[in-house]
C-alpha cells in the first residue's frame, strides 16, 4: 500500500486481505478483490475493490479498467447464481470512501420497497447487529459465491 494511502478505508481492507485478516475475503482477481459486505440486509450484498487506489473510473488504464469492469461482472453474475435475487443494483460511487469500489446488491422479492434506492434504507437499519451474518452462515455464502465464480471465471 502506498503510503500516502495509509488512512483510506478500502486500502486499509485490501491489506487485511492480504494478510489473511478478512474474514469476509471472497476471491482475489487481476484487478480487485471480491468481499462479501459486512452486513447482509440484502442477502448476498458484496463489493469489488480495485486493486490500485484510484478515485476515478477514468483514472484507469483502458485494458486494466475493461478488465476491472469485466471481472466485476463475473462477481455480480456469481452472486445472482448463489442467492437468484429478482434484480442486481450496481454501485460505484466513492463520495465517502474515495478509492474505487463496486457496491453489488440483490434485491430480493420480500423487500418493502423494489423500485427505492438501497441507499434510501436508513443506515442504521440496513447496518444493523441482526444483519452481521453469523460465522457459520459467512463462512457458506462465501463459498458459494467462491464456487460460483470459480464456474465462471478462468484464471
Amino acid at each position: 500500500m502506498n503510503p500516502k494511502h495509509k488512512s483510506c478505508l478500502i486500502c486499509q481492507r485490501i491489506k487485511l486481505i492480504e494478510q489473511g485478516k478478512n474474514q469476509f475475503f471472497i476471491k482475489k482477481f487481476k484487478t480487485g478483490y471480491a468481499v462479501l459486505g459486512d452486513h447482509q440486509y440484502f442477502k448476498g450484498y458484496c463489493l469489488f475493490l480495485c486493486n490500485i487506489h484510484r478515485v476515478e473510473l477514468h483514472e484507469l488504464d483502458k485494458d486494466f479498467r475493461l478488465k476491472f469492469l469485466e471481472e466485476m461482472s463475473v462477481l455480480a453474475k456469481a452472486i445472482y447464481k448463489t442467492v437468484k435475487p429478482i434484480k442486481l443494483n450496481y454501485e460505484l460511487l466513492g463520495n465517502t470512501e474515495k478509492h474505487l469500489h463496486w457496491h453489488i446488491f440483490p434485491r430480493h422479492k420480500q423487500e418493502k420497497n423494489l423500485r427505492a434506492p438501497v441507499w434510501i434504507i436508513n443506515k442504521g437499519i440496513r447496518n444493523a447487529k441482526k444483519y452481521i451474518p453469523l460465522e457459520e452462515e459467512r463462512k457458506k455464502l462465501i463459498l458459494k459465491i467462491r464456487k460460483n465464480i470459480e464456474l465462471l471465471h478462468k484464471g
